[in-house]
């Protein structure tokens, strides 16, 4: 332990020193003799004890929690030797606050007493944070020297991002073969009336629909849609993050994305992830439990690395994009490079919608007229480039201060009802 001079410790020097001085300069012995007491508690206190060490661990309920809720935590201190005055000082990072407790606290301990702090925890964002190490400061029986050292006490906790409960999510268009929440356009067996047909030696006796049967003087078959799941990728812009009053369009599309997983994995279907931006991150199609987790956890690495190099769909591996998947962009669409992507995955047949996570509250028009029109202008070429992916069959929906997740994919669904009867 590296010992620290305390205030007290400090006087009584200056006091010792200013006796003596004194005594020489004015040749008065009876100034030493006064300053005699000071020198023996000096003495005392620069008497160095055995340096206590003490053991400090943090331990969390669990690693796991989600932003806003309350984490609970424990300092436990043992120590060998009495203590009289423990002082410990957890560093805690600026978006972790000790709810109840103190990050900073004074205790005294028995020689050979094991003690548990608890504390509170409360994480303002969602994120991975560090907490620790602790500093500690043992006092001595003098209160004149103490010992400090920083312990390296550390512990993680992972921060999911509070999410909007969606009831309805933008389905896709092309299913797969395994069982899932999705009604297939393919007839096989299933729930869904698909259409009548004459029997055929083989059909199921199960399958006849005996009321159908009975008007026509035929046994007839009742054919159905079976129940699917579908491939969803959630392709996440990482190239921009537009900042302004307190809110943050990167935060914004992290809340949705982690949304939409959960709501899409519920559905039994297979969902995947693609960070796209300055770091390509990527997690393949997977479901279950473990897939949701290690989507979250995937997410809550997502930042904007700045980069100047030109990115295109061709760096990410064909294994994370399997056909038929549907793509679920969710981005502020203010870098050109990612709007591009976003082409080229329709272009190759990809089933691609777009969730706008809305720049514009984040962006001042300005006091000036220059300013002001150069904000509408601003306006007018984002509703141009919302016409131009409409154009190529990329449904957007806008998501933001004023427009819920839920409002959003319900503007991505209505285009979608309208676009295939536009077709037909």
């Amino acid at each position: 332990m590296r010992l620290a001079r305390g205030q007290r410790l400090e006087s009584f020097a200056v006091l010792v020193a200013a006796g003596l001085v004194g005594a020489l300069a004015l040749r008065r012995p009876e100034l030493a003799l006064l300053a005699s007491p000071f020198a023996l508690l000096l003495a005392l206190g620069l008497a160095r004890p055995g340096a206590p060490r003490p053991q400090v661990a943090l331990e969390l309920a669990t690693e796991r929690t989600v932003e806003g809720e309350l984490l609970a935590a424990e300092l436990r201190v043992r120590t060998a030797s009495a203590l009289e005055r423990l002082e410990l000082a957890l560093r805690l990072p600026p978006d972790v606050a000790a709810v109840e407790g103190s990050a900073l606290v004074a205790v005294r301990l028995a020689a050979g007493e094991d003690r548990a702090l608890p504390l509170t925890l409360r994480c303002t964002r969602w994120g991975v944070h560090e907490l620790g190490p602790v500093r500690v400061r043992a006092w001595g029986r003098t209160r004149l020297l103490a010992g400090e050292v920083t312990l390296p006490a550390t512990a993680l906790v992972k921060a999911h991002p509070r999410t909007e409960t969606l009831r309805r999510i933008v389905p896709a268009r092309e299913t797969q073969l395994f069982a899932g929440s999705e009604v297939a356009r393919a007839k096989a067996e299933g729930i869904e009336y698909a259409d009548l047909r004459a029997y055929v030696p083989g059909d199921r006796v199960r399958s006849i629909s005996w009321r159908a049967s009975a008007r026509r003087g035929e046994l007839v078959v009742a054919e159905r849609h079976p129940e699917r799941n579908t491939d969803v990728v959630l392709f996440v812009d990482g190239f921009a993050d537009v900042r302004g009053d307190g809110r943050s369009t990167l935060e914004d599309a992290v809340r949705a994305t982690a949304a939409l997983a959960d709501r899409y994995l519920a559905r039994r279907d297979r969902v995947g992830l693609v960070g796209f931006g300055g770091v390509l991150r990527w997690l393949q199609p997977g479901t279950g439990e473990l897939q949701r987790l290690r989507l979250v956890e995937t997410v809550l690495e997502t930042g904007v690395e700045p980069t100047y190099t030109w990115r295109d769909v061709n760096v990410i591996p064909g294994r994370v994009l399997p056909p038929s998947a549907l793509v679920v962009a969710v981005s502020p669409l203010v870098d050109e490079r990612f709007v591009r992507a976003l082409a080229d995955l329709r272009a190759r047949r990809f089933d691609v919608v777009a969730i706008e996570v809305d720049p514009t509250r984040a962006v001042h028009p300005g006091t000036d007229a220059t300013s002001r029109l150069a904000y509408r202008l601003w306006l007018l070429e984002r509703e141009a480039l919302r016409l131009r992916l409409a154009r190529l069959g990329i449904a957007v929906g806008r998501f933001g201060d004023e427009a819920s997740l839920e409002s959003a994919l319900e503007g991505v669904r209505t285009y979608r009802r309208r676009a295939r009867l536009a077709r037909a």
